[in-house]
């Protein structure tokens, strides 16, 4: 009897130990800008290889100083790519395409910007302000492709749509640009970050 429970116990704990840990979480990142702060949780179940690419950058500090630098109301806020003075970053590789995962462009939603080309996103990204039905895949053709959504912001949408209503301009051939820069001071992970409620679809 005495064996049986030397057996024992340690399984348990062993289970207690391995449960949580299987849990599996999703990421949760922090964008302070200048607009003040708002969290986005990821979906790496739904889009691998786009949340493992933004999380590599965001670990590179790759967006600190970065700006939103197209902005249109009633439609999206895009950045991730330029600096300050409307200078492309560069030095990403493209990723493939993952907006047929099901995932739809909702608003509040964070997807892949990119060029007509379906599989050219690199690190430019923009966050839906509103339903953008017409962003989504269907069908694996250029037409069709769409953008890929790979997270949701889940705290301070206030401040994505206060961003969104920025009085922009045209600056250096660039349409849709905020006449007072709205700087990515940073991007960070938030450790510890509870899971979140499902992606819409």
């Amino acid at each position: 009897m005495k064996l049986i429970k030397t057996v024992l116990l340690p399984t348990l704990l062993l289970s207690s130990l391995i449960l949580p840990a299987q849990a599996s979480q999703q990421p949760v990142v922090t964008f302070e800008t200048s607009a003040g702060n708002f969290e986005v949780t990821l979906y790496p179940d739904k889009a691998p290889a786009t949340v493992k690419n933004f999380l590599t950058l965001v670990d590179q500090k790759h967006y600190n100083g970065t700006i939103f630098h197209r902005v249109i109301k009633n439609f999206m806020i895009q950045g991730g790519g330029l600096n300050a003075s409307l200078e492309k970053i560069g030095g990403v590789s493209p990723i493939q395409n993952e907006a047929d995962n099901g995932l739809k462009n909702l608003k509040g939603t964070i997807a892949m910007a990119r060029t007509g080309e379906p599989h050219s996103a690199t690190d430019q990204f923009f966050i839906n302000t509103k339903d953008n039905s017409n962003l989504d895949h269907s069908g694996k053709n250029m037409r069709g492709w769409g953008y890929a959504v790979f997270g949701k912001v889940t705290n301070g949408m206030d401040v994505v749509m206060k961003i969104e209503s920025s009085v922009t301009t045209t600056k250096s051939g660039r349409q849709d640009v905020p006449v007072k820069n709205i700087e990515i001071l940073q991007i960070k992970r938030v450790k510890n970050a509870a899971p979140a409620s499902g992606p819409g679809k």
